[in-house]
């Protein structure tokens, strides 16, 4: 029988111990994942190429204003509008309003009570404190009465140079609720593009509110039971005003509210609550004009 050399030995050990080491070595792809072309994510803002692309199954009502004032998911026209027009806006066109606003005499069915009971509200805006009249952003309006089921405020009626949002909503009670930003101060005016937005959760009663990104709401925990919101019917909508600033449709002699001075980019409407990543998402979206 041949005997194997002391050089031969040493090669066999080592083949040995090379093939026990690369056996014993993790692999860097367990699961047989498939690669990933860093190509794929150029021009992407949080994984995304468009704000259409964020939960668009859950968007129920949109408003581009890009050189239209329809609603987009209904095709529906305003009934009724007053000094509007349009500017560049954060993405595409925007609504520009001098006094004015958009008034929809329909019943959406987006808004009907068994369609909407969580919810996010998604727009970008540009306002200013005037020091004497609150904005109505946008109100879920019920005929005949001067509350809304859903009443998008702004307290424009401030001299300083603080943004305070105050929306409100008509819970299933009977009774409001309603939120305030008494600590966080989101950046705003009459040139600057300023993200608002809501969000409810019907199964927790959280009624939130973002500005750029952040939650700014001081009194996010609005209750459950009777303090649920509900959307009453029928109800209309109104974009940059309440009833009582539209011929013919006068409730009340509250004046607190005007005709809205400002714009208006991408209002969108979601039949759910956002998680807060793709709520910033929306935010970085818009920034890039996406």
């Amino acid at each position: 029988m041949k005997k194997l050399n002391i050089n031969q030995i040493k090669w066999i050990f080592f083949l040995a111990a090379t093939v026990l080491v690369s056996a014993c070595k993790k692999s860097d792809n367990p699961n047989n994942l498939p690669g990933v072309n860093p190509a794929d994510y150029e021009g992407k803002v949080d994984g995304y190429d468009s704000a259409d692309q964020i939960f668009p199954n859950n968007l129920k009502a949109y408003w581009s204003f890009d050189d239209t004032e329809n609603e987009l998911k209904s095709n529906t026209a305003p009934t009724q509008k007053l000094n509007d027009t349009y500017i560049q806006g954060v993405k595409g066109k925007a609504l520009k309003l001098s006094g004015g606003y958009l008034y929809y005499a329909k019943q959406f069915d987006a808004f009907k009570t068994a369609a909407l009971k969580s919810f996010t509200i998604s727009v970008w805006v540009q306002i200013a404190n005037n020091g004497s009249k609150k904005t109505m952003l946008m109100t879920i309006a019920r005929p005949g009465m001067f509350l809304g089921n859903l009443d998008f405020r702004l307290n424009t009626d401030r001299t300083d140079q603080l943004l305070k949002v105050g929306p409100r909503f008509t819970a299933v009670g009977g009774g409001s609720q309603d939120n305030l930003n008494a600590d966080k101060n989101p950046t705003f005016g009459a040139n600057v593009w300023t993200h608002l937005l809501l969000t409810y959760d019907t199964n927790s009663g959280t009624f939130k509110m973002w500005a750029n990104g952040e939650d700014i709401g001081s009194y996010n925990n609005r209750g459950v039971g009777n303090n649920l919101f509900n959307s009453f019917e029928p109800n209309e909508f109104i974009i940059g005003t309440n009833y009582n600033n539209i011929p013919g449709k006068t409730v009340s002699t509250d004046a607190s509210f005007s005709t809205m001075s400002g714009s208006i980019d991408e209002l969108r409407i979601y039949d759910r609550v956002l998680p807060d990543a793709h709520i910033k998402a929306l935010y970085n979206l818009g920034k890039a004009g996406k």
